[in-house]
């Protein structure tokens, strides 16, 4: 058994180290910024780095191994894993990169693999640490965190573009050494706290605190990035822009330096948890010394009887061991109870989830592997804006989508799930937006798919664990995420690739083949680049809405148990 850390300030001392390490957890979302020299420096062909950026997918989303590991051990080993493979899958990469070593290809692709993989390792000891520790305000944390792992590309553009001078062989260093240094330094803050008993007033304003700290940062890194590319800026003003980003991201530190100035009202509060917390074992003991005594000889003798004529004498035995309490018969959880992994693959509402969320994020990360090549087919030849739409969007999509839902799910008993529903109506919408290539729309597509992208990802994380319980939700959450390389590689690779290749042979009078023959760059410009591409997405979104409606409809119950009373009520926990 854990043991949990007391008090009411070690969860938000968590919470804001959490923020941190969450950013770090983003270290996937830098391929673009050292691919070119992977390919320049080191020779490789276009579908070589296509290749690697696979391994960076797989590496980033695989984490079935750290959900385990969550249940196991402390947080702390959790994150000191990441660290360890952090350190040497970039530390590799850092060597082939700057020809300190000559290593083979493969070996390349293993270290990315590893590499990447330390976001899944980081990730999850953070989200399964702090859902414990805020169950009642599960939305609200996940919210948060996918959030600001949303701004963490943007974080390290700006220190790729200020500190490290656009240098790739300087970012694989500051990766191998930056991050894993950061886990050791704060990994200690994020661990097992005693949850609050009930309602607090003032967690909300916390909560708050933190949702509007991180809009701010977002603000500031979207702005900073436009001015940055647009102007010519002196090196003090953009380090200046550095400490800022910097103490932006220390706010939620605020609040426990807040809870420490103001101890009076402070030592209020725990005072009366603990004190409830004693009363509510107090209680609990008192119903089970009246509980116990029920199952007596009486009732096991009555129940002897009744089977007797038909049972043979295991089963007699079994009767009379469970009447006397020798032994506590089992059976399977309710949906809002904990779940293990293979009593939850049974369950459909699993693979419904499963399935909504695989079409959300596979047709949007679909968009996004190929936003460089959809901007230059219809044009825009400078896509780095088109990027940090995106990007913006999923940040306001992921923190949204948490806030929103949480807020209806507590007056409403609204089931999570609608807001999946209707985002993945508004990406019909979008990608039909995209099919059509309409001046200017292209700008306003990108920034709502962002959105509705960010959506699923906040929406999936506190569904699952309402639905199968927080015991063993580190490896609920990996499963779920495997939806994201899965809807890579069929919707991205195999689709989109072959009609954007298709494509592109037509209008250079080549067949199919002859192109890939060829093996050369050879661009595609037009809307018909990506047109049945987007008309596919179109057409799996409808699908996606009609699996989200029914999903809807079946766990409505489970959420009217949930949130009955206006807040989260902890459901009784099945014996397995």
């Amino acid at each position: 058994m854990a043991n949990l850390k007391g008090g009411t300030r070690p969860p938000w001392v968590g919470l804001g180290a959490a923020v941190w390490l969450q950013i770090g957890s983003g270290n996937g979302f830098n391929f673009p910024l050292y691919s070119h020299s992977l390919k320049s420096v080191l020779g490789f062909s276009q579908h070589q780095l296509t290749m690697l950026g696979v391994a960076n997918d797989i590496g980033e989303n695989v984490g079935l191994l750290p959900g385990y590991f969550c249940n196991k051990f402390p947080p702390w080993a959790v994150l000191l894993i990441g660290a360890l493979a952090c350190f040497s899958g970039y530390g590799v990469l850092y060597l082939a990169v700057s020809r300190t070593v000559e290593l083979p290809y493969w070996l390349l692709w293993l270290a990315l693999c590893i590499a990447t993989n330390s976001s899944a390792w980081l990730s999850t000891a953070i989200l399964v640490t702090n859902m414990r520790n805020f169950p009642l305000s599960r939305g609200t944390v996940a919210g948060i965190l996918k959030g600001y792992a949303g701004l963490s590309a943007a974080v390290f553009t700006e220190i790729y573009s200020v500190l490290l001078r656009h240098s790739s062989s300087k970012l694989l260093a500051f990766l191998s050494i930056g991050i894993p240094l950061l886990c050791i330094t704060l990994m200690y803050f994020v661990r097992a706290c005693t949850p609050a008993s009930g309602e607090d007033a003032s967690e909300h304003g916390h909560f708050l605190f933190i949702q509007a700290a991180s809009i701010v940062l977002g603000l500031y890194l979207l702005t900073t990035t436009i001015l940055d590319d647009v102007l010519s800026l002196t090196p003090p003003i953009s380090f200046s822009f550095i400490v800022i980003m910097i103490l932006l991201l220390m706010a939620p530190l605020a609040i426990p330096v807040k809870m420490t100035l103001f101890r009076s009202r402070t030592n209020k509060l725990e005072t009366s948890n603990q004190s409830a917390t004693s009363s509510g074992c107090s209680i609990n003991e008192n119903v089970d010394e009246k509980t116990e005594p029920l199952l007596t000889r009486i009732s096991s003798a009555t129940h002897v009887a009744s089977f007797c004529e038909s049972d043979g004498p295991s089963e007699i035995d079994l009767l009379l061991a469970e009447g006397e309490g020798a032994v506590k018969k089992k059976r399977r959880p309710k949906r809002g109870e904990d779940f293990k992994f293979f009593e939850a693959l049974v369950k459909a509402d699993f693979w419904l989830l499963f399935l909504v969320y695989f079409v959300g994020v596979g047709t949007g990360v679909t968009v996004l592997n190929n936003l460089a090549e959809i901007g230059i087919a219809q044009g825009v030849h400078d896509t780095t804006i088109l990027l940090s739409l995106f990007s913006f969007g999923n940040f306001a999509g992921r923190l949204g989508g948490g806030v929103v839902s949480e807020h209806f799910v507590r007056s409403k008993t609204m089931p999570r799930t609608v807001w999946m529903t209707w985002t993945q109506v508004a990406m019909i919408a979008i990608y039909l937006l995209f099919a059509s290539a309409f001046d200017g729309t292209l700008f306003v597509a990108t920034a709502l798919l962002g959105i509705c992208y960010g959506v699923q990802l906040s929406i999936m994380v506190p569904t699952v664990s309402e639905l199968f319980g927080l015991k063993h939700f580190g490896i609920f959450y990996n499963f779920m995420s495997l939806g994201n390389p899965i809807g890579a590689f069929f919707l991205s690779g195999l689709l989109a690739g072959y009609v954007y290749d298709n494509e592109a042979a037509k209008q250079h009078g080549l067949s199919l083949q002859g192109l890939m023959l060829l093996n050369s760059s050879v661009s595609c410009l037009g809307p018909n680049c990506f047109r049945l591409t987007f008309l596919v997405l179109a057409g799996v979104c409808g699908f996606g809405v009609i699996l989200s409606i029914i999903l809807t409809i079946r766990i409505k119950p489970v959420y009217q148990m949930l949130y009955s009373g206006g807040s989260f009520r902890l459901p009784n926990s099945s014996s397995h």
